[in-house]
C-alpha cells in the first residue's frame, strides 16, 4: 500500500501535465527524472530529501506554450500537482473500501499529505498553481 501510494505520489505529477498538456495541444521537449521543482515547498527537514528524490516530469516545448491559450497553459500547470494529491489519495481510499489492515490510519495521513501539497504549492512562488495564474494573468 505504501509503495503504490508513493509510486503514484512521484510519477502522476508529470504524466498529468503530459496528457492534459497533449489534450490541450501543447507540446513536450523532453521527460526528466529528477528532485522536485519546488522544494521550497516542503518543510525544511523534508526539503533535501524531495530534491533528491526521483520525480517523474516533463519539460515544455517553449514555440508551443507560446502558441498555447492562457487557460490552457493554466490547467496544464495545474494539472500536475492537482493530480500529486488526487491520485495518491484515491489509492488510499480504494485500499480503505477494499479493507485492506492499516489503510484507515493511512488514507488519514494521505487526507492530510493531500492538503500540505495543495497548500505548499498555492503558496510557493515557483510552484505550479504561481504558473498557472501567471498563465492567466498575461
Amino acid at each position: 500500500m505504501l509503495a503504490a501510494w508513493l509510486l503514484l505520489y512521484f510519477f502522476c505529477h508529470g504524466l498529468a501535465h503530459w496528457a492534459i498538456g497533449r489534450i490541450l495541444g501543447i507540446r513536450f521537449a523532453f521527460y526528466t527524472l529528477g528532485g522536485t521543482g519546488n522544494p521550497e515547498g516542503y518543510p525544511a527537514g523534508m526539503r533535501w530529501l524531495f530534491e533528491h528524490l526521483p520525480f517523474f516530469g516533463v519539460q515544455t516545448e517553449k514555440a508551443s506554450m507560446q502558441k498555447a491559450s492562457p487557460m490552457a497553459r493554466a490547467i496544464m500547470w495545474s494539472a500536475g500537482v492537482t493530480s500529486s494529491a488526487v491520485v495518491p489519495t484515491l489509492s488510499a481510499f480504494c485500499a480503505w473500501k477494499a479493507s485492506v489492515p492499516g489503510s484507515k490510519l493511512f488514507l488519514i495521513f494521505a487526507v492530510f499529505w493531500a492538503i500540505g501539497t495543495l497548500t505548499s504549492n498555492w503558496r510557493s512562488r515557483t510552484g505550479d498553481y504561481s504558473k498557472a495564474r501567471r498563465a492567466l494573468s498575461r
